[in-house]
């Protein structure tokens, strides 16, 4: 079932104004998005892993449903939150899991268009947070655009949407946050 993007932003507004029956209709509708990020998360997760995609994905929709007053902006702004949460998931599981900080004995990390990492993922994800967030200390919108980017799979235009840049401007940042973490992976 086709949903077009002013519907689903439409039934957003409603649940940031308190419409419970606007967020009952909305996730059917997104549901299938939200598999697909999930999906995007743990396909380079261990075999074995013991966090599922559907239970990545409950576990989303439990914290966004616990989200009160956002005031969403769109389904680009809703889905860039989604990736967000998500990836807060993974790192918290990778953390409780004891797993290596700051990439110790982890191999480099390709920050490709794509989630494509090895095996050690969990040790990577947390570095790569860890990257992510010394990046947001001295340049937020760039930090922004990586997550939403390679956690979140939003394309140029949907990431310039959600950060009211233009498509350029995010394509720019792209780049120079891509090699500043490469530069800071290498470090690590």
């Amino acid at each position: 079932m086709a949903v077009s993007a002013p519907e689903v932003t439409q039934l957003l507004v409603a649940w940031g104004q308190g419409d419970q029956a606007a967020r009952d209709s909305l996730i059917p509708l997104v549901y299938q998005e939200l598999r697909r990020l999930a999906h995007r998360y743990m396909t380079g997760e261990r075999p074995g892993h013991t966090l599922q995609t559907t239970a990545l994905v409950n576990e989303a929709y439990l914290r966004l449903v616990d989200c009160r007053r956002v005031r969403w902006q769109n389904r680009a702004h809703f889905f860039a939150v989604s990736a967000n949460l998500m990836r807060r998931i993974l790192v918290d599981f990778a953390r409780s899991r004891h797993y290596l900080k700051r990439g110790a004995g982890a191999h480099p990390v390709s920050l490709d268009e794509n989630l494509d990492l090895s095996p050690q993922k969990s040790a990577r994800l947390v570095a790569i947070d860890e990257a992510l967030d010394a990046l947001a200390a001295f340049d937020p919108r760039k930090s922004k655009v990586v997550e939403l980017k390679f956690f979140g799979g939003l394309t140029a235009d949907e990431i310039a949407e959600v950060l009211q840049v233009s498509p350029q401007t995010v394509l720019r940042d792209w780049k120079l946050a891509r090699s500043w973490l490469l530069r800071e992976m290498k470090r690590a």
